[in-house]
């Protein structure tokens, strides 16, 4: 008998065999919408101050312990489509104003949330989609009457206006030790702010992390900590100029090959000293040129380190170009790619140079406190490496909410004051809608108390009781009352002194409701059968014979 066998039809007999596709409304959107919600679920519980750590162990082995949304999403490796459009927001966030990638994830989770039950209801999403665009042109209207009377102006030099824009973005990391990580990076990032403030550049505050001692040892150094030791005897040098040289201080081998024929010792005994006397001649006619530091990019040698020594300068390898790059930057040198005399206009200068112990590690110090520093380092101590990454995520956080705040200064309320005075201006408007639309906005409005509802579980209190009494002292008028969460109950944040730069706000809210459209707008999914490629190694420590 012939084998009976029926022929595909449909979007079957149009693809190749091994494809998926999923369509309609059950399907493909709530589906998506699922999968965005499992995601700021995860997100959700570390937003704010209280929020709670996750322990994520990447592809590598690697472990992050950190409640940074940002560093969460990318090493989760997530693989559902939807599911990356609201990683790509957050990424998207923290590149434009680096911080409030969390507030962006989980905002956008709950507009999908909301839009499934208004999708039950039977609502089409294209309805939802034109609700949610009003909805959220008329948030930027209403964020923008509640910027902060006199905040438009300010100086970013004036470390209490710089820390009381900081505060809450590091206390959303590291809740109780803001105050002092705050002055920390205000008075780094004050250093090196130059004429223009809004030439800021983040890359100029570096930070090093040095196990051992706490955070009350940290310090802030004008300059550079490079994370190693000299390399001669010579330990510290004040007031110097420096020689940078990219290629390494070494004698250099010819190109050419060629072949010297000796016929005597005496010739031999001519030979070696030729050489040394070249590498003397080299280094002396960079000691004549004044500078007493040398610094290289590449291998140091032996010969060359000897007559460095002869010659008191101070010898540093420094192999990263990244990191010669900032020293060429912090001393004003420029790097020379051959060994030889220096030009004046090619050495640097340095206040000083010193190689100091900090908790069992040896770091040379480089100083620059006279003008022309645009460089600062944060030296940051903890107990463990994963306590000190968490830290350098806090001061990151600082650093680029400063940036922000040189580009844009207006603030508004924190601590949930100003999503609940959103969420009730966006009700009311939402009444005066006709048509479907105003579901879909009531719905948005609603969204909003996502942020007081969060913030108060992550502290452990009621959290009804506390929308509840937010809602009522706002309708009476107090648009500055938020919610204090050490005491527990709502208070006007403008006393208390917690808020929140606009920009963060306006960009995280705008880049959740695109995210949340644009999953909404998808209605069917396609998947090709996936490429038969070799498959990947499994992570170090999975051999198959343990």
């Amino acid at each position: 008998m012939v084998g009976f066998s029926m022929q595909p039809y449909g979007t079957q007999s149009m693809l190749k065999e091994g494809h998926r596709h999923f369509s309609g409304l059950e399907e493909a959107v709530l589906k998506n919408v699922d999968a965005c919600n499992q995601l700021s679920t995860i997100t959700r519980t570390s937003l704010g101050p209280n929020g709670m750590n996750k322990m994520v162990i990447n592809h590598l082995d690697k472990l992050f312990v950190t409640n940074d949304a940002a560093t969460i999403m990318n090493e989760l490796e997530v693989q559902h489509p939807a599911a990356k459009i609201l990683v790509l927001a957050a990424k998207a966030q923290q590149e434009e104003i680096g911080d409030g990638a969390n507030l962006t994830a989980s905002f956008a989770g709950e507009l999908l949330h909301n839009a499934e039950e208004l999708i039950r209801m039977g609502l089409h999403p294209s309805e939802i989609i034109t609700g949610y665009t009003k909805a959220i042109n008329k948030t930027i209207e209403i964020l923008e009457a509640l910027v902060h009377k006199g905040s438009e102006t300010m100086d970013v030099r004036d470390k209490d206006q710089v820390i009381s824009r900081m505060r809450s973005s590091v206390a959303s990391k590291q809740f109780g030790q803001e105050d002092m990580l705050c002055s920390l990076i205000a008075e780094a990032c004050i250093q090196v702010c130059p004429k223009n403030p809004a030439n800021f550049n983040v890359d100029n505050v570096r930070v090093s992390k040095l196990l051992g001692g706490g955070l009350h040892d940290s310090k802030v150094i004008r300059g550079m900590v490079l994370k190693m030791d000299a390399l001669g005897t010579i330990k510290r040098v004040e007031k110097a100029k420096v020689a940078v040289f990219s290629a390494g201080v070494d004698t250099t081998a010819t190109e050419t090959k060629g072949t010297v024929l000796i016929h005597n010792a005496e010739q031999l005994e001519n030979y070696a000293k030729s050489e040394e006397s070249k590498v003397e001649e080299l280094i002396k006619a960079v000691a004549d040129s004044g500078a007493k530091v040398v610094i290289s990019g590449a291998a140091v040698g032996e010969m060359a380190l000897h007559f460095c020594e002869r010659y008191k300068l101070m010898v540093l390898k420094v192999s990263s170009k990244f990191e010669l790059r900032r020293i060429c930057r912090t001393t004003g040198a420029v790097a020379m790619l051959k060994l030889g005399q220096p030009d004046a206009g090619d050495l640097g200068y340095v206040d000083s140079v010193s190689v100091e112990e900090i908790g069992g590690s040896r770091v040379t110090v480089v100083k620059n406190e006279q003008g022309g520093n645009t460089m600062s380092t944060i030296v940051l101590r903890g107990s463990t490496d994963s306590i000190l990454d968490d830290l350098e995520r806090a001061v990151d956080d600082g650093v680029n909410t400063y940036k922000a705040m040189c580009r844009d200064s207006r603030i508004v309320a924190g601590a949930a004051a100003t999503e609940i005075e959103i969420a009730k201006r966006l009700k009311e408007f939402s009444f005066k809608e006709t048509g479907l639309d105003q579901y879909a906005i009531a719905k948005f409005a609603e969204s909003f108390e996502m942020v007081p509802k969060t913030l108060a579980e992550n502290a452990g209190l009621n959290a009804i009781e506390i929308i509840a009494s937010l809602y009522a002292e706002h309708a009476s008028g107090n648009t500055t009352v938020g919610i204090d969460l050490e005491e527990g109950v709502c208070k006007d944040v403008s006393a208390m002194n917690i808020w929140d730069l606009y920009v963060t706000k306006f960009f995280a809210l705008k880049f959740a409701a695109d995210a949340a459209c644009t999953v909404l707008r998808v209605d069917q999914i396609i998947m090709a059968k996936p490429a038969g490629g070799p498959k990947r190694d499994p992570p170090a420590g999975m051999d198959d014979d343990q």
